[in-house]
């Protein structure tokens, strides 16, 4: 087949730019002050030609110059969608609405709307509190609850706190207004698992101690644990409790490494590795390989800490793995003192699409089912439970509330009340805010004074707007809110209230077998506390699938 001779149209843009280079080359040498055109044409003009030649992208070698400026719209495309196109209710992944009550509140300046909700209040999936005809009034809206009764130092928690985002995720900058922040506050600070850092221990703010399966903080060269450095950080004052963290919501079931290049001097200082050298968290834990051994680690860290609190974050997934965990609380009667509950809808931590979209479950059904099993085993009064997955506004922490959770934790909400805009560049280093960057010219421009101001503010602003919802609902703590307060609209015509849309066990149920519920029926009785393994049945299926 004959090729054409004639210049394809989607080479316009090229053939204008040749043209117009040399028809502005003699101009600007026979003219004064034209040397700008030439230069342009020619710029463009080289740009055309690379396209032609290289070999990597077919649509820039068909469309030279013309290209490129569908990868400029693709790479500016969420900030236009962000800005411009997206409704100020539409969640990808928070609103515009919910950012704004954000820093409202952390600039302490009027959160009020006028006529009326932007909320779609009879499309399904709408929920609201119910308010009481006989309304209470509330002094204080500084909410506490005991972590720890049994321990020899327990701690009594704000009901609202910063979840744990390490120092190497965030800058420096942003560590140090989050805790001076939390120290105001009164609430706690958790370190996430890149352990305890100059930045948290200037401010002197409470903190939770985070331990992943790296050990940071309390490791050997080759990664194990050693309970001497743990003794050291944990007996610290500010240290308030210990949280061995088995997995996260934004990544469960996923290790993770911060390259040698990111790992600075500060970082390894934190984390007890070398500068410079590649920093791994393994996928899984080396101290323990059984919910039996888990628990007896957990005493150790209790033992090791004075007597501190000490408890596990998980996002669930498998539900005999969290059944085996209890089954082995009941036959050990070793028990942690907290359970932080992170739910699937990820959070600050960067991970693969099908990480964040499509792994582990949402942090509603996942605080149900923690709670009804601790309840259903008479557990429940002895173990407190935190919650964290998109908590922004107060309404966040009464639903959560009214679930099962005795206290609530966020981090993206004061990320935005750092100055976060939801750029989405936390993994690149890029963020335009310096808040989770490494790179000093940025996190150096975060006003530590001003941003931990704001930090406070947005939890007192949060808990004083929990204290009028309780207020309006005739209650008088947050302690009181139970699922017959939250109502979901399920189609036009339906609502119904958490008490009938989620199932909710009698105190033993589980133990007496009486629950009437196929989760717990099919996989309660064969879960091992000596073993994290599926049951019989469920290998017996993966089987047939071999042969």
């Amino acid at each position: 087949m004959a090729k054409t001779t004639t210049v394809p149209l989607r080479y316009t843009a090229y053939v204008i730019s040749i043209a117009g280079l040399l028809v502005t080359l003699p101009l600007a040498l026979w003219l004064d002050g034209w040397y700008a055109l030439p230069l342009i044409f020619a710029a463009l003009v080289a740009l055309g030609t690379w396209d032609l030649f290289q070999r990597p992208h077919t649509v820039r070698r068909n469309y030279p110059i013309m290209a490129n400026f569908r990868y400029l719209f693709e790479a500016v495309g969420p900030e236009i969608r962000q800005y411009f196109i997206q409704s100020d209710t539409e969640e990808r992944p928070f609103s515009r609405e919910q950012r704004s009550i954000v820093y409202q509140r952390a600039k302490d300046v009027l959160d009020k709307r006028p006529f009326g909700s932007q909320l779609q209040m009879y499309e399904e999936g709408f929920e609201w509190i119910n308010h009481s005809l006989a309304p209470t009034d509330i002094q204080d809206s500084d909410f506490r609850i005991e972590i720890g009764r049994n321990c020899e130092k327990p701690y009594k928690a704000s009901v609202f706190n910063i979840s744990a985002m390490s120092f190497g995720s965030l800058s420096a900058n942003a560590i140090l207004s989050l805790n001076t922040g939390a120290r105001k506050g009164g609430f706690y600070h958790d370190t996430g698992e890149g352990s305890i850092s100059r930045y948290h221990r200037q401010p002197g703010g409470d903190l939770v101690w985070e331990i992943g399966s790296g050990y940071f903080g309390c490791r050997n060269p080759d990664g194990s644990f050693n309970p001497e450095r743990f003794q050291a950080n944990a007996t610290l004052d500010q240290v308030k409790m210990i949280e061995l963290k088995l997995s996260q919501g934004a990544k469960p079931g996923h290790g993770g490494i911060l390259p040698g290049a990111k790992v600075t001097p500060e970082i390894a200082e934190a984390r007890g590795v070398d500068a410079g050298e590649d920093c791994v968290s393994p996928a899984s834990h080396s101290a323990f390989s059984t919910p039996i051994e888990m628990l007896e680690f957990i005493d150790r860290l209790r033992d090791l800490s004075g007597g501190k609190p000490v408890g596990f974050k998980l996002a669930i997934g498998h539900p005999w793995e969290w059944f085996a965990i209890v089954k082995a609380m009941l036959k050990t009667g070793r028990k942690p003192d907290f359970i932080v509950v992170d739910g699937g809808e990820g959070g600050t931590g960067a991970a693969p699409l099908e990480f964040i979209n499509r792994l582990g479950m949402p942090m509603t059904e996942a605080l149900v089912l923690v709670h009804n099993t601790l309840v259903g085993t008479h557990l429940r009064e002895d173990i407190a439970i935190g919650a964290a997955g998109k908590i922004t506004s107060a309404f966040n922490i009464a639903r959560t509330l009214a679930l099962g959770a005795d206290w609530c934790n966020a981090a993206r909400g004061y990320m935005f009340a750092l100055g976060c805009i939801q750029a989405m560049n936390c993994h690149t280093g890029r963020c335009p805010s310096g808040v989770a960057t490494q790179d000093p010219r940025r996190g150096e421009k975060l006003d530590v004074p001003l941003k931990s101001e704001r930090v406070y503010n947005f939890h007192r602003n949060t808990l004083d707007a929990l204290q009028n919802l309780l207020q309006a609902s005739g209650l008088k703590h947050p302690s009181e809110l139970g699922p017959e307060h939250i109502i979901r609209r399920v189609s036009k015509t339906e609502v119904h209230s958490y008490m009938d849309l989620f199932p909710f066990l009698e105190p033993g149920a589980l133990l007496e077998g009486k629950t009437g519920l196929d989760l717990y029926d099919k996989y309660w009785h064969d879960a091992e506390p000596g073993s994290f393994n599926p049951p019989e049945f469920i290998l017996n299926l993966r089987e047939t699938k071999l042969r």
